[in-house]
């Protein structure tokens, strides 16, 4: 999986928002608000290039006190969401 082009991770008045930029997002006339820890995967995410829900759920558990069965659970609803909303590929 990857992040589609053209969408960004902005601070709008103190919450982290997927915005659309550019061309390439036209069809994404939308916000979408993360958590904090939704959004460092986004950021996680946007470092790795093309990503699996073992890579975010490895980088997870290098970062915070969490199991890897957890981490796996709690990735795949994120990425769960990021498909039903399309902002991935």
């Amino acid at each position: 999986m990857r992040q589609k082009k053209g969408l960004v991770l902005r601070d709008v008045c103190g919450e982290k928002v997927i915005i659309g930029e550019g061309l390439e997002a036209v069809d994404f006339g939308r916000l979408m608000c993360l958590n904090e820890t939704a959004a460092w995967l986004w950021e996680k995410a946007a470092e790795i290039g093309e990503f699996s829900i073992e890579d975010l759920a490895s980088c997870l558990c290098e970062e915070f006190e969490v199991t890897k069965e957890q981490a796996i659970e709690d990735v795949k609803a994120i990425v769960d969401k990021w498909q039903e909303t399309n902002i991935i590929e």
